[in-house]
């Protein structure tokens, strides 16, 4: 590949030096980012010269969190992300069984709580499609509503045990499923049926479509939050074909199993694929572990009740988690814990301070995922053990808060998602999307982030308004700081000489623009490993 010099630019490189007009790719790598005058003199004579006509560069950015193949998966879907009722639900999940005749299931997802009243029933999807199971994700994919149909296909009856963690919501009356399945509910008993019908092929396309999305968005590495044996497999072959156009950084889920043994042997596996899997474009990292569930649902753990006086408890106790979180550090690996609740944050925290006691003094890079609600005295403490928080702005989007702020309905609500007071504690803040419990698209996560307003509707008062954050450092947190929370900020993540040539064009200086224009604003161009892999 010829040496490229990009000129004609405004650069923003989210490392030391923020602002540069002249960047010049060699192979794979960034030769220079600085001056045009070095640039030209640095870059040889033979090089090809591409005139961005002042547009704005940008590092490639870094999906802090992620479910790529999902993401891929939920396209292909009835989408219910902006339905506002259940009357619009029911229309999109019909209109989608009647476009697909074909389809031995119906499959939507994003549906919000705060739509069906917290209460979603078989019957309500039975109305419009009685004759075909119907599996619709929650938009925080913590929970299942199916008809009566897919609880047969199920084999969910009134007598099917809850597993821990999760729930199989009944009737209060009969006693009856009601079609609304919850937490561990949804991973051990309505996953896994549904990834058994999946064919290679199935996710292969899958894994095409997300790659899709992202070159198109500027997305151009993601850390995928969750890893099994079929997914790993979908995205080796990716890279075996050099389809791969995101760096793709890996958590391998343990789920909760009653056996302590079963957990080690998750961890030990997940050793394995690490030691194994260690390329420029696929990486293993770490685990995942879910220890609390969602605001939305009220399965969040929390330190005092929700407004309806329940108190869940976490998935995992610290006595079950400290030692998977134990022998995973000692291992190497990175543990990312899922804790949205403050009583789950403090579980995590201690498992990590558990992990230091029996480990020592070692590298280590642990991430606690989402905390939504978060005590001031919890983010010190995280802070101090370099514990990364890995944070999604779009979820902070006023149009979905309703639910989340009636659920809590007290003092709570005020000091939702506060991003500024992480990195005010000094703890590393990374931004991604959740994607597909939110839009995968990076620039109206970053109007959120920079506002606090909704990138859905205009009109909403901003949410905490007090917890925005400048643009320039919801940026850095989106790339360079996603990158370190990886292990890759010497690979990706800023603009800088040794570094990979990921970067993307913008048709607009969102600096130098109204903060409103990032929702109009537009890809021109992705670059990933000096390679154009789009172009408007």
């Amino acid at each position: 590949m010829a040496t490229q010099l990009y000129t004609n630019a405004v650069v923003f490189t989210a490392g030391r030096r923020a602002w540069a007009e002249a960047i010049v790719v060699t192979g794979e790598f960034i030769s220079y980012v600085g001056d045009i005058e070095t640039a030209r003199r640095i870059a040889p004579s033979d090089c090809v010269e591409i005139d961005l006509g002042g547009a704005l560069v940008v590092p490639g950015f870094v999906d802090g969190h992620a479910h790529v193949l999902m993401s891929g998966e939920s396209r292909t879907q009835a989408n219910l992300v902006t339905a506002p009722d259940l009357k619009s639900i029911q229309e999109s999940i019909a209109s989608w069984a009647a476009a697909n005749p074909d389809a031995q299931r119906v499959r939507a997802f994003g549906w919000l709580h705060a739509a069906v009243g917290g209460n979603p029933t078989r019957e309500m999807l039975d109305a419009v499609v009685p004759d075909r199971p119907v599996y619709a994700q929650a938009m925080d994919f913590h929970s299942v509503w199916v008809n009566s149909a897919a609880l047969i296909e199920l084999g969910i009856d009134d007598q099917t045990p809850d597993p821990a963690g999760g729930r199989i919501v009944r009737d209060s009356v009969t006693g009856e499923a009601t079609g609304h399945i919850d937490e561990t509910a949804v991973s051990q008993l309505v996953w896994p049926l549904l990834s058994g019908l999946e064919t290679d092929a199935d996710r292969d396309r899958q894994l095409a479509r997300a790659l899709e999305e992202y070159r198109r968005s500027g997305v151009t590495a993601a850390i995928d939050m969750g890893l099994d044996e079929q997914s790993l497999a979908a995205m080796q072959r990716a890279e075996q074909a050099g389809t791969l156009t995101a760096r793709l950084v890996a958590h391998w889920v343990v789920h909760r199993d009653a056996d302590p043994a079963v957990n080690l042997a998750h961890v030990a596996r997940a050793a394995e694929l690490a030691a194994a899997q260690d390329s420029e474009w696929l990486r293993v990292t770490g685990i995942k572990i879910i220890v609390d569930g969602t605001v939305d649902g009220c399965t969040a753990a929390l330190g005092k009740p929700y407004a309806d006086g329940s108190l869940p408890a976490p998935m995992w106790d610290l006595d079950e988690l400290a030692p998977v979180v134990a022998a995973a550090d000692a291992a190497g690996l990175q543990v990312a814990m899922h804790a949205i609740g403050d009583e789950a944050i403090r579980v995590a925290i201690a498992a990590v301070e558990y992990a230091v006691s029996q480990n020592g003094p070692r590298p280590r890079r642990h991430r606690i995922e989402h905390l939504e609600v978060a005590e001031r005295a919890d983010i010190e403490r995280l802070a101090a053990l370099g514990i990364t928080a890995s944070m999604q702005p779009v979820h902070a989007d006023p149009a979905i808060q309703a639910n989340w702020r009636e659920m809590l309905g007290d003092e709570r609500v005020e000091r939702g998602f506060p991003w500024p007071e992480m990195v005010e504690a000094g703890a590393l803040l990374a931004f991604g999307t959740d994607s597909p419990t939110a839009p995968h698209e990076p620039l109206p996560n970053m109007y959120v982030a920079a506002t606090r307003r909704s990138a859905f509707d205009s009109s909403l008062e901003p949410n905490v308004e007090r917890f925005a954050l400048p643009l320039a450092d919801a940026i850095r947190h989106a790339t360079h700081d996603s990158a370190w929370a990886c292990r890759s900020e010497n690979q990706f993540g800023h603009l800088a000489a040794g570094l990979y040539a990921d970067f993307v064009v913008l048709d607009r200086n969102i600096f130098q623009r109204p903060v409103e224009e990032l929702l109009q604003a537009e890809v021109l161009r992705t670059v990933v490993g000096g390679r154009t892999v789009f172009q408007s």
